[in-house]
């Protein structure tokens, strides 16, 4: 069995973390630079920074925060947010970042993942899927959950690893923010059909969601957001946890 990721996620406004229930209602939860430096010294396997606005505003990740984040963090980590061309990919890496995460960009240019991984090579390039369950079906939305696209979750997963992305970050809309789960049945469908990585984003509430989430599904790593961010369940305790159930972490 490969080993298990588990990965902080901060989504940064103004340089500072936020955090929402359904993508709405945000509160602040901290210096991302601070926050993402300590979950480094816990034992967060990565870490992923996703600036929430950039694309609704219309403006580019700051690479001035991701050389703070850079200098600061030894463990690999992630950028998203307002990133829509290949010179916006290039300065966020040039900056530090490891990997970087797109989801609306790619939405409305599919050609630009297959450029990006031609250029930067997939294992830079993680699609950010962004889905809500609507009428028994998963639609892809994008501009920090504001607009609805025409794609679907699954066909949509499988187009962007023919295109070249190198994992999956899926967030399940309904469950975010909800400390109610995984979702689980759909998570585990797109890793048993996807031969790239899945992550898994949204309703982490509980030791045992994540338990579930690495038993019950073929996902290679958990992604959370408030649980850290408030310390509800500290890295060290979740994994320590993990292993007395066996499930082989990093």
């Amino acid at each position: 069995m490969l080993a298990k990721r588990i990965i902080p996620c901060l989504d940064v406004k103004d340089g500072q973390t936020v955090k929402g229930v359904q993508f709405e209602n945000l509160i602040f939860a901290g210096d991302a630079v601070a926050l993402g430096t300590r979950y480094a010294q816990e034992g967060a396997d990565e870490l992923c920074f996703l600036d929430i606005t950039a694309t609704q505003e219309k403006r580019k990740t700051l690479s001035t925060l991701v050389k703070r984040i850079a200098k600061h963090v030894d463990i690999p980590f992630t950028v998203g947010g307002g990133i829509s061309s290949l010179d916006d990919i290039s300065a966020v890496l040039e900056a530090g970042a490891d990997k970087i995460t797109i989801n609306s960009a790619a939405v409305h240019n599919p050609d630009l993942i297959a450029e990006a991984a031609a250029r930067f090579g997939s294992q830079c390039i993680v699609l950010a899927i962004d889905a809500k369950m609507e009428k028994n079906e998963w639609y892809v939305y994008t501009h920090g959950g504001k607009k609805r696209s025409p794609y679907k979750l699954f066909s949509w997963a499988k187009e962007m690893q023919e295109r070249g992305a190198g994992e999956i970050l899926f967030t399940a809309m309904n469950q975010d923010g909800m400390k109610n789960g995984f979702a689980l049945e759909a998570t585990d469908k797109l890793a048993k059909m996807l031969h790239i990585p899945v992550i898994a984003s949204g309703g982490a509430g509980k030791l045992s969601h994540f338990e579930d989430l690495f038993i019950k599904t073929s996902a290679e790593a958990g992604l959370a957001a408030s649980i850290f961010h408030f310390n509800e369940i500290p890295i060290p305790t979740l994994k320590a946890h993990l292993k007395t159930k066996n499930i082989a972490i990093r």
